[in-house]
């Protein structure tokens, strides 16, 4: 259901109400009638005020009831922030209150505002306010303006955080001395938005503001905005045209009588440094470059500590982590290198994927009855691909084609790791654990949609901290020979009966055996399950800063301690031993070198771990830029690339 119309001069009254203009401690009553009493006689004298010597006990005195609208602990004083003339008309309203008739306010008000009032309609009572010259209508219901309404007076008229769709509703009639025109926050939308704001229309504009509508279109905006002989202050921030690296010095050489834009002075030198550019504006490419940045990884657990160590058969597992970040899909970007994908699927480790290029069938068939595998996701096509996208990106092969086989594996994805419509998902390359796991990712993206980067860039963007664990087995069990393995099981009682008489320790000699049976055993072609995923992090990084020209924005984003007492002791004992190990070798060999082992700081870590653990929260840095022209030099460079 619509809601009801409402004017602007039905505002206006319902306001001139809340004012309460008529009644105590204004207007006339009883607090005040020995003042207003009425005469035999009439002159235009008796609608003065008389002041009495001496007032009536039960009336007060004119300074009596203006202190009561005064002062601010008065329960008749007005709002904070109630305008200048609102205090002026109840002041007044004690004062004089006879004079307070329509009349009166047709003529006295020079200046209304009416915002947020659910207004819809500019109608033409408005043309009774003859003095009329600062009209505010922001933040309401308003669509369209029928200019003929508009008093010739006006030089200010402000419409921001309305509905307004085109400028060309104002063009009828419009004010011939209007100065400033505020559209900002609207719906304006098409290239056919600049043949409404030239000379023709506002000869006398110095100041426009159409900041955050989707205007794309800057080429033709400032050929229409370079008529404009009195433009001084400019505002088209927050429009998709704003993004493309050139915007700011294209805008700035072309008005060469602009003094601000986008709330920025315009200095001399900015305008020596692209002095010329806009003799090449033909040839600007109308798009945006962004560059995403990644940096360091860091709070993640290992959680490799938490399982058995493998037998002869597996399953051999490998944990990778990786972080995965959405951005728009350029539509109309011809030859993307994304190549229309929507989303990533997991890419298995390189160190244990197969030697073949194409995954077995027995992997896909175990994709359909395995509840932790296939944390897939889907492109639009309804097809399973994979974008692994980093420096240089490349589709990854694709795991399963069926549509039924997506639908089975729908139900199990992690909607932190599907893109949003319209949105790609990119991710940076996998890498083993570290306590800090350096993603050194960086990717530039070129977009020539504008409109849905507006909206991506207003809505944020998602980042991901991904565990990836993939479980190998051997292609298959190894043939057993009894006669072999009885023969090979004396051999090796043997052998670690001789080590022994050698001087070495049985137990070592059992060690070096395993080793090397281990070795041997190892198979060089493993089956890989599909890789399981497990969401480490996930948050919203605000991108709006860019739409307002901030040329970066760069955060770390903080997921809290995922970390736990268990898994960082088991780590640090077991890099312990990695580092005794390494020291014995180095005591035992030529070399004399001593290298301080972990175990030395144990004691202590020990008790921090006891006393007072404080694990690192986790963490991931990132950062993304929007390219911009620093001069016409850089520019033109760029366009001769």
């Amino acid at each position: 259901m619509e809601a009801p119309t409402r004017s602007v001069s039905a505002a206006v009254r319902e306001h001139l109400r809340q004012l309460c203009l008529q009644e105590f401690p204004c207007g006339t009553g009883s607090w005040n009638k020995s003042r207003f009493l009425p005469r035999t006689w009439r002159t235009w004298r008796e609608l003065i005020p008389r002041e009495e010597e001496a007032v009536s006990p039960r009336e007060e005195t004119v300074e009596a009831l203006l202190d009561l609208v005064r002062s601010p602990d008065s329960p008749w004083a007005l709002l904070e922030g109630s305008s200048a003339e609102d205090r002026f008309l109840r002041e007044l309203a004690i004062q004089n209150p006879l004079m307070l008739k329509d009349s009166f306010f047709y003529s006295y008000f020079k200046s209304l505002r009416v915002v947020d009032k659910q207004v819809s309609l500019v109608d033409k009572d408005l043309l009774k306010f003859t003095k009329l010259e600062e009209l505010v209508l922001s933040a309401n219901r308003i669509k369209e303006i029928d200019a003929v309404n508009l008093p010739p007076t006006l030089k200010v008229l402000e419409l921001y955080g309305s509905e307004v769709a085109s400028v060309e509703c104002l063009c009828a009639r419009p004010p011939p001395g209007l100065q400033h025109l505020g559209l900002g926050h609207n719906k304006l939308l098409g290239p056919l938005e600049s043949l409404h704001v030239t000379a023709d229309h506002w000869p006398n504009l110095v100041s426009l503001d159409l900041g955050f509508n989707n205007l794309t279109d800057l080429q033709s905006m400032i050929a229409s905005l370079s008529t404009l002989q009195h433009l001084r202050l400019l505002v088209l921030q927050g429009n998709p045209l704003a993004l493309v690296p050139y915007y700011r010095g294209l805008t700035i050489d072309s008005l060469s009588r602009l003094c601000v834009l986008d709330d920025i002075t315009v200095s001399p030198s900015e305008k020596h440094l692209f002095r010329g550019l806009s003799h090449s504006a033909d040839l600007l490419a109308c798009e945006a470059q962004f560059v995403v940045t990644i940096g360091n990884v860091r709070g993640v657990p290992d959680t490799s500590v938490l399982d058995p160590e493998p037998g002869p058969q597996g399953p051999f597992i490998t944990y990778s982590y990786y972080v995965t970040y959405h951005f728009v899909e350029d539509e109309e970007g011809e030859g993307s290198e994304y190549g229309g994908v929507l989303a990533e699927i997991v890419k298995p480790s390189p160190s244990l994927e197969r030697l073949g290029e194409e995954f077995p069938e027995e992997v896909i068939e175990e994709a359909e009855d395995s509840l932790e595998s296939g944390l897939t996701t889907q492109s639009q096509s309804g097809e399973l691909e994979e974008s692994l996208v980093s420096g240089g990106s490349a589709p990854l092969p694709r795991l399963i084609d069926s549509a039924e086989e997506l639908a089975k594996l729908r139900p199990l994805i992690d909607p932190r790791l599907c893109p949003s419509p319209g949105t790609v998902l990119f991710s940076t390359v996998r890498k083993p654990w570290a306590d800090a796991i350096p993603c050194n990712y960086e990717m530039q993206h070129t977009l020539k949609d504008l409109v849905p980067l507006k909206a991506f860039l207003l809505a944020g963007t998602t980042v991901t901290i991904v565990e990836e664990k993939i479980l190998s087995w051997p292609e298959g069990p190894p043939p057993i020979d009894s006669s072999l393995s009885a023969k090979k099981g004396k051999g090796e009682k043997d052998k670690k009966y001789k080590k022994g008489r050698d001087g070495k320790g049985e137990k070592e000699a059992v060690k070096e055996q395993k080793g090397s049976k281990k070795k041997k055993e190892l198979p060089k072609e493993l089956l890989q399950d599909p890789p399981i995923l497990r969401v480490l992090g996930s948050g919203m990084v605000v991108l709006e800063p860019l739409l307002v020209g901030e040329p970066l924005v760069s955060t770390v984003c903080n997921f809290g301690v995922i970390r736990t007492l268990e898994s960082d002791r088991l780590t640090f004992l077991r890099d312990s031993k990695k580092n005794k190990k390494a020291k014995k070798v180095l005591e035992t060999g030529k070399s004399k070198t001593k290298v301080p082992a972990a175990s030395e700081n144990k004691k202590s870590t020990v008790l921090m771990y006891e006393g007072d653990y404080q694990p690192e929260p986790l963490t991931v840095e990132v950062q993304i830029q929007l390219h911009q022209y620093r001069s016409a030099e850089e520019a033109l460079r760029a366009l001769a690339l």
